[in-house]
């Protein structure tokens, strides 16, 4: 009987362990789903700053052409100036896009910190080193940190979305000024400029 009841605590002891170590992996695992998110905006991000930078090398040699042809073309200071303004606003863009990968680099290292800490932490409270919760904190601070992180950098790319919206409407608006110039003004009169809802119009 004495036997029955020792193995009965024992497989107690036992479940109660595995459930311990089950819960302290699933807490373990939880910060991985915001990892995830950061790669997601990681690769997103990367791949906007090499159509940035693929865009400057491409304006950088029309410029480039601009300034060595012997004959000046068509337009040659209207489509300098647009050069200049987007690559200005390329310029703008390349800053934020490079800020907002730097964070969310760190954001995923800190959310691998946290996973990191949450086990340690379990550790240490398992063989009794922490006996209050003075260290659970630890944890709860870094995964703060990281979320912060990610919503700063997302921040950031809505500032470069309207950016690069701003640049498009710059170049547009450039397409639209020649084309108006040099095709048949009848053609003209049965179009009429477009415009966005919620951009403002230019006198």
């Amino acid at each position: 009987m004495a036997s029955m009841s020792a193995a009965v605590r024992m497989l107690r002891y036992s479940m109660e362990a595995l459930s311990a170590s089950l819960g302290v992996l699933t807490a373990m695992i939880t910060p991985a789903v915001l990892i995830s998110a950061s790669g997601t905006m990681i690769l997103s991000t990367s791949t906007r700053l090499g159509r940035v930078v693929d865009r400057v090398r491409l304006l950088s040699d029309r410029l480039r052409e601009l300034s060595v042809a012997e004959v000046t073309p068509q337009f040659f200071e209207e489509e300098r100036a647009m050069l200049y303004d987007q690559l200005d606003k390329l310029t703008s863009r390349s800053r934020l896009l490079q800020r907002a990968l730097t964070t969310f680099y760190l954001a995923v290292g800190v959310f691998v910190a946290t996973s990191a800490a949450i086990g340690a932490v379990a550790f240490f409270f398992a063989r009794g080193y922490l006996t209050t919760g003075r260290g659970a904190w630890a944890p709860v601070m870094m995964g703060l940190m990281g979320a912060i992180c990610l919503f700063y950098g997302s921040i950031l790319l809505v500032f470069e979305a309207r950016l690069a919206l701003r640049a498009t409407h710059a170049e547009m608006d450039f397409v639209w000024r020649i084309t108006k110039r040099v095709v048949p003004q009848e053609l003209v009169d049965q179009h009429k400029t477009h415009y966005v809802h919620f951009r403002r119009r230019r006198p």
